[in-house]
């Protein structure tokens, strides 16, 4: 487990290191002394070797001979990364009244764990900085000593100065994890997202907590939240799930039509409420996008599925034109099956449609659906006797219980009769 020690060090090593490395090249920089750039050079060389502690000398050096406060900065940076907190002291005495080496004050000093001398300087450098990292200095101070309470009463006070979202962050992870407020935290969340937004730190903070509750509604809220400000995939596959697992389809329906996150899925969700009209003018539009001919393929299937209780002549060009591009790039069984029915139930081209159905049933003999449709078009042809010998097939492999095919088996068997009626007549 890290110690308090490491946890402070990683923390603001983090925070200021990256801080002080910015301010070595000064806008306007002029040189102060002859050697300057040499030393800058041989310290920058010393920090890429890691001999932070050479490195410092050199920063230290160069703050000697020109004043300049970045030198210094970078000087006690490297102290930091080197540990060596009692030089910290020392050096920042320098400038005693510069925030910077208060602010390395305070952490050597939580390192070396002093922490009375830590705090009164902590609260005096507050007072001075007004800034958030500070008074989350402070409140780290009292955490490190178990004084939960008052680094809660010390951030709330801090955070209604500007409602800084940073101190409201580590309130509320006081709140929830040390002390056991639970509802408070989120609550406090929640109104802070409501009134301001929900931030990326926001959202991300009360996500982790919903979780930890499992609170569905809750994180299903704060994740949409969050994809408003963070629009990524990992974001939208989460709300995806939430939906599913709750199974509201018409809402992740509504989100994925909004966000235009997951095509694919939305198509499906068309196909799953039996929506082909909406499946085939997205299935259109995803061709249109990416010119996979395998979605106008599909397009061609949903309009068909969507019209054809109302086909009229200008449908069937459409879709007779859109199965003829496809079938001309990629011979797939079920596209071959579907144009062949189209076809032979619309008695457009029979002998046409049985001979793209025949296709089909190279690829897959067994597709009860494809014999069933070659069945329809001996029907259509007036072969009855063919069909009926075919859908006796079918019948053996599907069952014969699908709606469509049943009363294919009625019309055939109704041809029979009236050709034995007819031929016993005579």
């Amino acid at each position: 487990m890290m110690s308090i020690k490491s946890f402070f060090f990683l923390l603001f090593l983090f925070l200021f290191s990256a801080c002080s490395s910015q301010k070595v090249v000064i806008k306007g920089y002029e040189k102060v002394f002859p050697e300057e750039d040499k030393y800058i050079v041989l310290a920058l060389h010393a920090e890429q070797l890691q001999a932070n502690i050479q490195a410092s000398k050199l920063f230290d050096i160069l703050y000697e001979k020109s004043t300049k406060k970045e030198y210094l900065h970078r000087s006690l940076s490297n102290l930091l990364v080197a540990k060596k907190y009692e030089d910290i002291l020392l050096i920042a005495k320098k400038e005693p009244d510069d925030l910077f080496t208060k602010r390395m004050e305070v952490i050597a000093l939580i390192n070396l764990f002093q922490m009375k001398e830590a705090e009164t300087k902590a609260l005096n450098l507050v007072k001075l900085s007004k800034k958030a990292d500070d008074y989350l200095l402070v409140s780290d101070l009292y955490v490190s000593q178990k004084k939960f309470d008052k680094a809660v009463k010390y951030l709330e006070g801090a955070y209604m100065k500007d409602y800084n979202e940073k101190i409201l962050d580590r309130m509320s992870i006081i709140l929830y994890v040390s002390l056991g407020r639970k509802n408070e935290a989120i609550a406090q969340l929640e109104t802070h997202s409501r009134v301001y937004s929900c931030s990326k730190l926001i959202c991300t903070r009360l996500i982790s907590f919903y979780s930890d509750e499992n609170n569905i509604d809750g994180l299903l809220s704060a994740y949409l939240r969050y994809y408003k400000v963070n629009p990524d995939e990992r974001v939208s596959k989460k709300i995806v799930q939430i939906y599913q697992y709750k199974k509201e389809y018409l809402k992740l329906i509504d989100f994925l039509k909004e966000t235009k996150s997951d095509n694919d899925l939305l198509l499906e969700l068309y196909l799953k409420i039996k929506n082909y009209k909406k499946a085939f003018l997205l299935a259109e539009y995803i061709y249109n996008e990416t010119g996979d001919i395998e979605y106008l393929g599909k397009s061609a299937i949903y309009e068909y599925e969507s019209k054809q209780n109302n086909l009229k002549s200008e449908d069937i060009l459409s879709i007779s034109k859109k199965f003829e591009k496809v079938i001309a790039e990629k011979n797939t069984a079920l596209y071959l099956n579907y144009y062949g029915y189209l076809l032979i139930d619309h008695e457009i081209d029979i002998k046409k449609g049985i001979k793209y159905i025949k296709k089909a049933l190279k690829v897959q003999p067994e597709a009860s659906f494809y014999m069933d449709s070659l069945a329809w078009g001996y029907y259509k042809q007036g072969r009855c006797k063919k069909a009926k010998s075919i859908m006796n097939k079918v019948i053996k492999l599907d069952g014969g219980t699908h709606e469509e095919i049943l009363s294919h088996i009625k019309s055939i068997d109704n041809c029979l009769n009236t050709k034995k009626e007819k031929n016993d007549f005579r």
